[in-house]
């Protein structure tokens, strides 16, 4: 599917789930009789479901930092699995560790992870995460960090009624006062033991959701990261590296790659990221597009992130596209160790 045909597609849905449409759905219907066998086929052999234990990762990162009389920043994890870790054995691998780690050290400010993750969850349980994330008024986060998507694929949820989840917890956590960055649906057709068709159908609709989901996230004020194309071909190429032992969840290393692209844009959230870097770079082919534009080139490539720019034009709100420079995570994680609780 070319960009300008998943742009089309991700403004329709966009569009459905903001005027309360859910009818369109995310393959088509000639390919759901042989979608359901495959997805039966592969559920069993990668282990979807298997109880693993998810590493406990919230506490205090960079607690050796001065503070300068500020509390620290509070980073709160919100989605499925992916954002909670599983598949990992150690806290410190978990990618809200690791972006806590990070953001401590470009910050040199104490960290406070949180997170209401849940592995299995699929949008619509964003509503009660964001309802445990506001209960205490007096603590909102300053940055959310939503990582959600592969459960809706999985679980055939209309993408209009994805996206209209999403987009309401990114509109109340923004309407609180914090700032949010979504990592967007990943790229289900790079799991090694998934075979075609069901293959071919699970990257096209994966990067449909995503593109839908970066419109309605960027509209709520938020900005989005691209994690299909980014975890895509690096899958593809190492798959035993890079997949967890169930062969479903990321590994260490496949964690650490997916955190080292969001941080960029958690820390420019929070106004953090050098200045010169916030402008858009035309040899890196960033700049100024129409939303359902940027949202469909962000799902073809790794780590790109969208946001907000000006309000509204000719054709519709236009968005800021960035390619950001990935950090490794040995520059961006500091030695103090966490105190988890």
């Amino acid at each position: 599917m070319t960009s300008m045909s998943r742009a089309r597609v991700a403004r329709r849905i966009a569009a459905g789930a903001a005027y309360g449409g859910g009818g369109i759905g995310l393959a088509g219907a000639a390919a759901v009789g042989l979608l359901l066998a495959e997805v039966q086929l592969a559920r069993r052999r990668v282990g979807i479901g298997t109880p693993d234990r998810v590493p406990n990762a919230r506490g205090l990162y960079g607690n050796g930092l001065p503070t300068g009389g500020e509390p620290p920043l509070r980073l709160m994890m919100l989605g499925d699995s992916t954002a909670a870790g599983q598949g990992v054995h150690r806290a410190g691998q978990t990618p809200g560790a690791l972006l806590a780690s990070g953001l401590a050290a470009v910050a040199e400010r104490p960290v406070d992870l949180g997170s209401v993750a849940a592995p299995g969850a699929c949008s619509d349980d964003l509503d009660r995460q964001v309802a445990l994330v506001l209960a205490d008024h007096g603590r909102v986060p300053d940055i959310c960090v939503i990582m959600i998507g592969a459960n809706d694929v999985t679980h055939r949820m209309p993408a209009t009624q994805s996206v209209r989840h999403l987009s309401g917890a990114v509109r109340r956590l923004r309407t609180a006062g914090a700032e949010v960055v979504v990592g967007t649906c990943p790229d289900l057709g790079t799991i090694e033991r998934v075979r075609q068709p069901l293959r071919w159908v699970a990257r096209r609709t994966s990067r449909q959701l995503a593109a839908a989901q970066t419109i309605g996230v960027v509209e709520q004020g938020g900005r989005t990261v691209s994690l299909g194309d980014l975890l895509g071909p690096e899958f593809a190429q190492n798959p035993r590296e890079l997949f967890g032992p169930d062969n479903y969840h990321p590994s260490a290393e496949g964690y650490a790659t997916a955190a080292m692209a969001v941080l960029p844009s958690v820390c420019a959230a929070l106004g953090l990221w050098p200045a010169e870097e916030e402008h858009p770079d035309a040899l890196r082919r960033e700049g100024f597009l129409p939303v359902a534009r940027a949202a469909a080139e962000a799902a073809s490539e790794a780590g790109t992130e969208v946001a907000a720019a000006m309000p509204t034009g000719p054709r519709g709100p236009w968005a800021l596209l960035k390619r950001r420079r990935r950090r490794r995570v040995s520059e961006a994680e500091p030695t103090p160790s966490a105190q988890p609780r």
